[in-house]
């Protein structure tokens, strides 16, 4: 298993590592819409759409996902995505507090209906992240692997001594509040980080990272309280995907990638983020002065 993990982890890196540093960003808007296609189908089957059906789902989400693109709404400002990041922040927020019972209860065409706006939004959020710039990009998407990261770490080491109630038993049992509290200081270290690549490392000419402008933007004040619930946001994406996992019965959301689960596996926590962080730059552009 472990090798199967490591194998396909290298595969991925090289594909995504293609695509970012073409000359073109179409490698990469292409290679984001066949994810967010394949989200697509895996969204379709845990929420009752099985077969012929689900394949359909899939081929829906790489058409509007394609009509975007030749549209042209890749490489153009979106006005939407405080809306988008207000539906997940009010939606998400009542999935959670619903729990398994409450989801399982909607009709499986309206939970099919909730999932696929998120998913397209996402992908819309992705390419026009990478429009900005690939620094900007890595630093939006390295957010989650650092909230992740520092988590797991402070889940093991402070899980249920510092608040006696879990964060969400009946959705991911193993979460806690310590973990919560550990991935938004992650977050702060990783900005930190970025902030010091972006000014001593990062070669002229580059994008610089979202880190860097919020701080430009906020101050240290506006770029904590920027970090922090965006760490918090991604921790909302990713127990959305546990319930609807758990209320299909599900441990992944598919095999498709090969000892990491499925593609909405990889990318649940990015859902919310990447739209906010689009937001956090336009508040930046439009008080500011700060240039996306």
């Amino acid at each position: 298993m472990l090798r199967q993990r490591v194998i396909t982890a290298l595969i991925m890196l090289a594909v995504l590592v293609a695509a970012l540093w073409s000359a073109s960003p179409t490698p990469f808007f292409a290679l984001a819409l066949a994810m967010m296609a394949a989200a697509a189908w895996e969204w379709a089957r845990l929420n009752g759409t099985q077969g012929a059906g689900a394949l359909v789902v899939g081929a829906f989400m790489l058409a509007a996902c394609a009509l975007t693109w030749r549209a042209g709404w890749a490489t153009e400002p979106f006005a939407g995505w405080w809306l988008v990041t207000a539906l997940w922040v009010v939606l998400g927020g009542l999935m959670i507090a619903a729990g398994v019972p409450g989801w399982s209860r909607l009709p499986a065409s309206l939970r099919l209906a909730l999932g696929l706006p998120a998913l397209w939004a996402a992908w819309l959020a992705v390419v026009q992240s990478r429009v900005v710039g690939v620094n900007y990009l890595m630093s939006v998407l390295s957010l989650v692997a650092a909230a992740d990261i520092a988590a797991y770490f402070a889940g093991r080491a402070f899980g249920g001594r510092l608040v006696a109630r879990r964060l969400a038993p009946s959705i991911s049992p193993n979460k806690s509040w310590e973990g919560v509290f550990g991935g938004m200081a992650g977050v702060l270290l990783l900005a930190a980080l970025w902030i010091g690549f972006d000014r001593l490392v990062a070669p002229a000419g580059w994008s610089r990272s979202l880190y860097s402008h919020l701080l430009q933007s906020g101050g240290v004040a506006g770029l904590v309280l920027a970090a922090v619930a965006l760490a918090a946001l991604s921790v909302v994406g990713d127990l959305v995907e546990s319930l609807v996992k758990r209320a299909a019965g599900a441990k992944d959301s598919s095999q498709l990638l090969p000892g990491h689960g499925g593609v909405l596996d990889r990318i649940d926590a990015q859902l919310p983020t990447l739209p906010f962080a689009l937001a956090l730059m336009g508040l930046a552009a439009q008080r500011w002065g700060v240039p996306a």
